[in-house]
């Protein structure tokens, strides 16, 4: 069993073994967690790399994108010459070039990286985010829209590109295309409750008894499949409180008393 970050008072009590357990397990998770893995690698990792065999090299990639997260210029450069040395050629040590020019501001050498990258690579997924990601920095919202639905049309199944183009058109207020969005993800995945109250929640923002009756039906779906939704919980209780309170419902009210 990997020793998780709690059991150590200090990263230099910890071993090598260890160390590379909890890295390993950082990107098993998919855990960007910059701050600790800069530190785990000056404490324990930083003389120690020729240790780890040909797992060092995923390890420096690792350390160099929780560098820049954390604005350590010199631990990034320091692991992006030693892949370059390894690797003089490859598109993963290029990103990482372009990422590093994005974190100094020279977006435009970030830019050329990226599409020499392209040139020979046009499916690099992560590039192409890369730019999008790069638009979205220096607000370019509706260039970054554009880029992203070229995106999505050709990789449909990515999940985490469908909520970020929904979290563009929110930006913008065009809820019916953000709501677009969710439905698609609804379609690939019916049983995830954060998608049905993530719709919920731009239906009911768009207001119309219409749109608030289909969040209360998004809201109930949400707390059917996970009874802990504190927030679905709460907008079923809105939602079901502004149609019972509307007009056509109290109209029906006073009928049945009658």
């Amino acid at each position: 069993m990997a020793a998780s970050s709690n059991d150590f008072n200090s990263w230099k009590e910890i071993g090598l073994d260890d160390c590379r357990a909890m890295l390993r397990k950082f990107r098993d998770d998919n855990e960007r967690r910059s701050e600790e893995i800069v530190e785990l690698y000056e404490e324990c990792l930083d003389s120690k790399m020729h240790k780890l065999g040909n797992e060092k090299w995923i390890v420096y990639e690792q350390v160099c994108i929780a560098a820049l997260d954390c604005a350590r210029q010199d631990i990034a450069q320091k692991c992006i010459a030693a892949l370059r040395h390894q690797f003089p050629d490859s598109s993963r040590v290029r990103k990482l070039i372009g990422m590093q020019h994005e974190s100094l501001g020279s977006f435009e050498k970030a830019e050329k990286v990226y599409d020499s990258i392209q040139q020979t690579d046009e499916s690099n997924s992560h590039v192409r985010k890369r730019r999008i990601a790069m638009l979205r920095a220096l607000r370019k919202v509706p260039e970054a829209i554009v880029e992203l639905n070229t995106y999505v049309k050709q990789f449909m199944s990515d999940y985490e590109a469908w909520l970020e183009l929904c979290d563009l058109y929110i930006s913008e207020n065009d809820y019916t295309k953000a709501a677009y969005c969710i439905e698609e993800l609804l379609l690939s995945n019916p049983h995830n409750h954060l998608y049905h109250q993530r719709y919920a929640d731009i239906r009911y923002t768009q207001g119309g008894m219409e749109n608030i009756e289909l969040a209360r039906a998004h809201y109930a779906q949400a707390v059917a499949l996970n009874s802990n939704n504190v927030r679905a919980m709460y907008g079923l209780f809105l939602s079901a409180s502004n149609v019972a309170s509307a007009p056509k419902c109290a109209g029906q009210k006073k009928k049945r008393q009658h």
